[in-house]
């Protein structure tokens, strides 16, 4: 009789070379005999391929997570993958981080989330996160954690060889990275805009969306922004079909682009975007995308278009801050852009801060950051591919920094508006470079007690009030002409024949009468 067979618990590196080798064609039979596991025990590594490949992509690979035997989820996974997505940054940014400092990111993230629960970042939970994440010790002691500068060389080298001999122009080479947006980051104690306003009734949960910025080395051709929300159809987008909208909108519950819609984007939008423009300049309809390391994206071989002309290759791991085109000041940018043009809708509709807030959709968010991106100039992206292509950035002009302009130009106004005359460009840099969980930036959101929706409810006029606001003499009051232009909008976003610029007129309209309903009910007070 034979004996019970011993029992073998593999690492995730043993896993990684089962899928493989199933790959390759072997059997379930002759893995389980080489390894001493049980067929089913095979077949149940096959069925959570993506499991294991996504946990082992996302781990830092110096940190000897190949030798993990489990994958024990976090309790809160979706602060998981972010905290592990905000740590990683830090680390290829080369910012020390100690184990305090990643404490009290994991609380700012859970109420920023909107997560429930009783969480506790204690040095119990911060072990846990280490131990899932292979993070060696020394990571969280606050050492300064620098980029792998013999990787990156190793790939630039890699990357000219790549694009010489597939005879590869720049107008051929595209970028793409996401950055989290939390779109109602309002500038508090940095720019004296103090609101008072407790921070248990307003809440951030949904007050995040992710941008992804994609271009090519010569910045002539931007592609529409893609932006993910967590509702499918936001309450703003009532009325609004979302194929009009001037940006490609998805929705996941994740706080990071997750593999289907990034596949999904890849090959409905991507792809033809690209293959028009090139036909459009007269090239050959062939392009690689280069993309960041770890990846939530599926692998290269599953991202090409039908022809296989159009591929993606991905970065080595710990390289963001070095040679990520997109991350060499273009996401910086674009934020600095949007919060710039937050600040002067703000200063020009003349209305307190809260109210403000208040009236500030998503679907207003989305046309600002539409703006920010069309604002990028292309000498800012060519630079940004200085050191990936060498010798392109001599055709980018002047080595001028839109952000530190933006920030000249935008802490002038201030100075010569009524009560911000203190405001420099000192403090507009912190600002503009702030997180969301500083001192410099408070986030709101739509979220109000039932008693103030209710006393909101019974100040909204009737039909009959309105219609007796258009006297014989044609009078029109604010309050008609802004719900007049609030309609017209919503029909405009309806059409599939308008043009962007128009419903930008019509915004900025909106604005204006915001601004004289705020003037004359300061007048009747």
């Amino acid at each position: 009789m034979l004996g019970k067979r011993k029992r073998v618990v593999l690492t995730i590196k043993d896993k990684l070379d089962i899928i493989k080798k199933l790959e390759e064609g072997n059997s379930f039979k002759k893995l389980s005999v080489v390894y001493g596991i049980g067929e089913s025990t095979v077949r149940d590594i096959k069925k959570n391929k993506e499991r294991i490949i996504n946990y082992a992509n996302n781990s830092d690979p110096t940190s000897g997570v190949s030798k993990r035997k489990s994958m024990k989820s976090s309790t809160y996974e979706e602060l998981d993958r972010v905290m592990i997505e905000w740590f990683n940054k830090q680390k290829t940014d080369g910012i020390p981080v100690s184990g305090t400092i990643c404490a009290k990111q994991a609380r700012f993230f859970f109420d920023a989330l909107g997560m429930e629960g009783d969480f506790n970042a204690s040095s119990g939970w911060l072990t846990r996160f280490k131990q899932r994440h292979g993070i060696p010790k020394a990571a969280g002691k606050g050492t300064k954690l620098k980029g792998d500068e013999t990787a990156a060389s190793e790939f630039c080298g890699n990357f000219q060889e790549f694009v010489d001999r597939e005879n590869l122009l720049p107008e051929q080479i595209y970028g793409a990275d996401q950055t989290g947006l939390f779109w109602k980051c309002l500038p508090s104690r940095t720019l004296a805009f103090d609101t008072d306003l407790s921070t248990t009734e307003y809440r951030s949960s949904r007050e995040r969306i992710i941008i992804m910025c994609c271009a090519n080395a010569t910045g002539l051709h931007k592609l529409n922004l893609c932006v993910v929300g967590k509702a499918k159809r936001p309450r703003a987008f009532k009325g609004t079909d979302p194929s009009n909208l001037p940006v490609t909108y998805f929705s996941q519950k994740g706080a990071w682009i997750e593999q289907p819609v990034f596949r999904q984007w890849f090959e409905k939008c991507f792809v033809p975007q690209v293959q028009k423009h090139l036909k459009s300049r007269g090239l050959r309809e062939k392009a690689v995308l280069l993309l960041d390391f770890p990846p939530a994206h599926p692998s290269e071989e599953l991202l090409s278009s039908d022809d296989g002309r159009i591929i993606v290759k991905y970065l080595p791991p710990n390289v963001t801050s070095l040679i990520q085109p997109m991350s060499q000041g273009v996401l910086t940018t674009v934020k600095r852009y949007y919060r710039a043009g937050l600040l002067q809708k703000y200063m020009d509709e003349g209305i307190d801060p809260k109210m403000f807030w208040k009236n500030l959709t998503v679907l207003d968010a989305i046309y600002e950051v539409s703006r920010a991106w069309n604002m990028i100039k292309s000498s800012t992206i060519t630079r940004a591919w200085k050191k990936l292509f060498p010798g392109n950035e001599e055709h980018s002009g002047m080595n001028i920094d839109e952000g530190a302009i933006l920030a000249a130009n935008l802490a002038t106004v201030l100075q010569n508006t009524e009560d911000y005359e203190h405001v420099d460009i000192e403090n507009i840099d912190q600002w503009f470079d702030s997180q969301s969980n500083d001192s410099s930036c408070q986030v709101l959101t739509d979220s109000e007690p039932a008693e103030v929706q209710a006393k909101a409810a019974e100040q909204k006029p009737s039909l009959k009030t309105r219609k007796a606001e258009l006297s014989s003499e044609k009078h029109i009051s604010h309050k008609a002409a802004l719900e007049w232009t609030e309609n017209l909008l919503d029909y405009l976003e309806q059409q599939d024949d308008m043009l962007l610029s128009d419903k930008l007129v019509l915004r900025r309209l909106r604005t204006i009468i915001r601004r004289k309903q705020k003037i004359q009910n300061k007048s009747h007070s």
